[in-house]
């Protein structure tokens, strides 16, 4: 007899029933396949035995205390190791040591603290099954009642009032993590402390033309022309040049004596030679475009205006400050040489600056 035959022939009383001790449906001619319902539970080793239970207590409880200490090393590495440090990890090759440190510790203190998490669920805390009917979306005050009761009811089968051990160390664990995040703010960007105040103008600094690269004189610079300088010893190959030069750019424009406005101004310039800072107090572009019947600078990103008669005060745009002007000199060789460095920052306006 085939096997579709042999089918035909059950009926319903022959098919088994579910097993009492499960939820399943009985199996009927539609669907021959009882559902067997929930095995039988069998207890865990923790449950019979509590020097089993302590056992996997100190594990939780280890796990968790290697969290603060992989949460500690990241501090410290973060704290402690060069950013420019390399070093040499097989296979990977050569890596920067502070993203190895950091990218470890973080990870061992966040893996720890889950891998206790779970350890304590599948050996200490209540491993009985039960199923629940889906209900409303809606909360009923009884649903709300009975999640309060499980809630209460779960508190006292995960024995964290009878384990201080695992609840200590749990919550030193999650105390501790959230440093990382909070120590990585400290890295949204190195603090400028009272760099950006200084340039590297000092008294007694040549003026280097930025074309040339050969010292200034005063017989170099005529009226109505624009030079530009930096200080000595900024070297175009140099590695920080670039963030240098971005404070240190000078321009040069020599006006008759009698032009100049400013009592200040006349004061710190050489036979009418003035000297200011080329970066714009608005965002930081080079001034570069000089009116000579006006003596009026401008910058050509977004056209502000500057006097260079009367202190380089904004005339016109969106500048908030005047340029910065540099005091100048003479030296005995007939070099023109800074006398300090500018009095305030150069380029646009940021905390620390005074209106």
């Amino acid at each position: 007899m085939s096997e579709t035959g042999s089918h035909e022939n059950v009926s319903d009383e022959n098919l088994p029933s579910a097993q009492e001790n499960g939820n399943g449906a009985v199996a009927t001619a539609d669907n021959p396949f009882a559902d067997p319902g929930m095995p039988p539970h069998e207890p865990r080793i923790q449950d019979v035995d509590e020097e089993a239970a302590k056992r996997s207590e100190r594990v939780v409880a280890m796990l968790f205390t290697v969290s603060m200490l992989a949460t500690l090393g990241f501090i410290a590495s973060f704290v402690t190791v060069p950013v420019d440090k390399y070093v040499h990890i097989w296979p990977i090759g050569n890596i920067g040591a502070l993203n190895f440190a950091l990218g470890t510790t973080l990870g061992v203190a966040l893996f720890c603290i889950g891998a206790g998490a779970v350890h304590w669920a599948r050996t200490l805390m209540s491993d009985h099954e039960l199923v629940d009917e889906r209900h409303p979306v809606a909360a009923e005050p009884e649903t709300r009642a009975k999640v309060m009761d499980d809630f209460r009811q779960g508190a006292k089968e995960s024995a964290l009032g009878r384990r201080p051990l695992i609840r200590r160390t749990m919550f030193g664990a999650l105390a501790l993590v959230p440093l990382s995040g909070v120590v990585l703010l400290r890295d949204l960007g190195p603090l400028p402390e009272d760099k950006l105040e200084h340039t590297l103008w000092s008294k007694g600094k040549l003026l280097v033309n930025e074309n040339t690269h050969e010292p200034l004189r005063p017989e170099d610079i005529t009226v109505g022309s624009l030079t530009f300088a930096m200080p000595e010893g900024l070297d175009e190959h140099d590695e920080e040049f670039q963030k240098e030069i971005a404070k240190a750019a000078l321009m040069l424009v020599r006006l008759e004596p009698e032009d100049i406005k400013d009592k200040r101004e006349l004061d710190w310039s050489h036979e009418g030679i003035v000297a200011y800072s080329k970066i714009c107090t608005h965002v930081g572009c080079p001034v570069s475009l000089y009116e000579q019947q006006t003596h009026h600078v401008l910058c050509p990103c977004h056209q502000s205006t500057f006097d260079l008669s009367d202190g380089a005060r904004v005339i016109f745009g969106p500048a908030g400050h005047a340029l910065p002007q540099l005091k100048i000199s003479v030296n005995n060789e007939g070099f023109l040489e800074a006398q300090g460095d500018f009095e305030e920052p150069v380029g646009p306006a940021y905390w620390e600056r005074r209106a």
